[in-house]
């Protein structure tokens, strides 16, 4: 049973739950600083802490548990355990910061993806495991066509790795406030909120920049974090250091020069340096037919659509019309492709509808009514068993 002293009272309670104790502990400042806190923390309680502990400290200190957690991150043992020994050196300086108070993220207990059992690996897929697996900081630039699995790909490495993954999706919007943090409102105080940069620094997590050649210039803010050196918050004069196993995946449709063709609107090019950081980049074309067979399989499997005769050739019918829209589009006869996502999406239409062409119709609605009228004209010269209304 964990016991603690009531200071200057020479009485020792049991600690039961945060209502059972209530004891005087030295009052703090108000100020977000860290290191007063876990000292007197260690005080009290001495070097190895537990979650009973340091809810009692928070309610008499007046501070809350969740900001305390975030504070004793960098010794956690385990869940509701720390160890604040002298050789545990703090990941993150937290100076003083006066009037201002940190408002800490939310604790969440993993944040590896789940694995989804439709994946299957192609391309460069073994390539980025290993870079993942190495935790080493050595950012990856992923380049390919809309839909072809890049982002589904790096989530699919953390889950099979058991690699914590932060996910921002970029918009030309997107700057300094909402990748590395600011200051925010709460009950009337002023309070400093880490950005999802910070917290994948902290947590040694992979971060994914998911389409960021929509950015703008504001993308600049992360030119000392490409180099693996850090970032210092001036805002409130703290530097944060990588933890070990941080590292940087880049998506984009482009390789980061802009979209002449118009295809991918919005787009921009990015800067010179900002993209010389990035030492590697994966070049991501579709699956083959055979791996795009047993992507389609698979999720028709999860879908419970039977393994039989009807069902088969039909995803065997749509890689094969995918590809041939694929081919003419390489050599220009076409401006318009098919993607992996959109079969994808057939076949999820087909679940649903259980209606092969209505599935496709649905589908292709997206389309221009000339590109789509000859889509499905040439869906229906693959299979034979489908006929186009008004042919």
């Amino acid at each position: 049973m964990t016991v603690v002293e009531l200071p200057h009272t020479g009485v020792v309670l049991p600690i039961h739950s945060l209502q059972l104790v209530q004891f005087h502990i030295r009052q703090m400042p108000r100020t977000i600083d860290s290191k007063l806190h876990i000292s007197t923390l260690v005080d009290n309680f001495g070097t190895e802490l537990d979650a009973d502990m340091v809810k009692a400290y928070c309610n008499s200190a007046n501070v809350s548990y969740q900001t305390m957690t975030k504070y004793l991150n960098q010794y956690k043992v385990r869940r509701g355990n720390w160890n604040v020994s002298d050789d545990n050196t703090p990941i993150v300086d937290q100076s003083p910061v006066p009037v201002e108070r940190v408002l800490p993220t939310t604790e969440v207990e993993t944040l590896v993806p789940t694995k989804d059992d439709t994946f299957v690996a192609f391309g460069g897929f073994k390539d980025l495991k290993k870079v993942i697996q190495s935790h080493q900081f050595y950012p990856v630039f992923i380049t390919g066509m809309s839909g072809n699995g890049k982002t589904f790909g790096v989530e699919q490495a953390c889950a099979q790795l058991g690699r914590e993954l932060i996910r921002v999706n970029i918009t030309v919007e997107t700057d300094e406030d909402d990748l590395i943090g600011g200051f925010r409102l709460l009950n009337g105080e002023t309070v400093w909120h880490n950005g999802p940069v910070i917290d994948a620094m902290s947590r040694g997590a992979v971060l994914l920049l998911d389409e960021i050649d929509l950015a703008s210039n504001k993308i600049l803010c992360l030119q000392s974090i490409l180099e693996g050196s850090g970032v210092f918050l001036k805002k409130i004069g703290v530097h944060v250091t990588p933890s070990n196993g941080f590292n940087v995946i880049a998506t984009a449709n482009t390789k980061g020069k802009g979209s002449e063709d118009g295809r991918f609107m919005g787009t921009n090019v990015l800067n010179e340096a900002f993209l010389e950081r990035f030492p590697i980049t994966f070049e991501q074309s579709y699956p083959t037919p055979a791996i795009e067979s047993k992507i389609l399989q698979n999720v028709a499997e999860r879908l419970n659509i039977p393994a039989i005769g009807e069902h088969t050739d039909f995803y065997k019918h749509l890689v094969d019309w995918a590809d041939i829209v694929r081919k003419t589009f390489n050599d220009g006869g076409i401006d318009e492709i098919i993607s992996t996502r959109r079969l994808v999406h057939i076949v999820r239409a087909y679940s649903i509808f259980g209606d092969k062409m209505k599935a496709i119709e649905l589908c292709m609605n997206r389309f221009d009514d000339d590109t789509k009228l000859s889509f499905m004209q040439l869906y229906t010269k693959l299979d034979a068993n489908i006929v186009l209304e008004g042919d």
